[in-house]
């Protein structure tokens, strides 16, 4: 199957807003270094409101902290970019979030796991942009090299036909750079830089990471 340049059609999808007046963006974002670039990204074109529904993540201390280094970055980003960017927090349940993913357990990172991962996140996240009269939503998640771009583009657009009225915003934002930069502002900001995905299944693999790491 060809792959789609989501690069180039994000790029056209800006040309084609309105001069007039920013429309507004949901953005599901899973953590400060992952926000970076995308934020830099987005913000010119579109009033910003950040979406964080990140039960995956595990444990609860890992959440919170991720949680935290967002809000971190986000103050700085309005002190050095000039845009206020607002935070919404959903309840974190990793216990109930992790039943559909069970089955998946002995997988490795980058297949149907995964994939369902995304869907959950993504599908609650349009959801609450539909429902909100947000008039575009994206997600952050095409901004990692261990996250499959085509796939998080084509989940959103399945989901684009559930939720009618929100438009989804395609990117591929590890593109052009955009990791470099990302990384680049992530040693900028000196925000905390997670060695594993965030969910229990790759939580061993993190722990095994910071060893190696650290010496430990």
């Amino acid at each position: 199957m060809n792959k789609i340049n989501y690069y180039k059609k994000s790029l056209e999808e800006l040309e084609a807003l309105p001069k007039d007046k920013k429309p507004s963006l949901l953005l599901h974002a899973c953590c400060g270094p992952c926000s970076t670039f995308p934020l830099t990204f987005l913000c010119p074109h579109f009033d910003v409101t950040i979406f964080f529904n990140n039960s995956n993540i595990y444990p609860s201390e890992e959440y919170f902290r991720r949680l935290n280094e967002l809000k971190k970055f986000l103050e700085f980003f309005k002190r050095d970019y000039g845009y206020e960017v607002k935070v919404i927090e959903t309840k974190y349940d990793n216990e109930n979030y992790n039943k559909d993913l069970e089955k998946f357990a002995d997988q490795d990172e980058g297949k149907e796991r995964c994939f369902l991962c995304y869907e959950k996140r993504m599908d609650q996240a349009f959801n609450f942009a539909n429902e909100n009269g947000y008039d575009f939503f994206t997600t952050v998640m095409t901004i990692s090299r261990q996250k499959n771009s085509q796939k998080i583009n084509e989940i959103a657009r399945k989901l684009q036909e559930k939720y009618g009225k929100t438009h989804y915003f395609f990117s591929d934002f590890k593109k052009n750079k955009g990791i470099d930069i990302a990384r680049e502002m992530r040693i900028h900001y000196d925000l905390y830089q997670q060695l594993y995905c965030g969910c229990k299944f790759t939580y061993e693999k993190g722990l095994k990471k910071e060893a190696e790491k650290y010496g430990k």
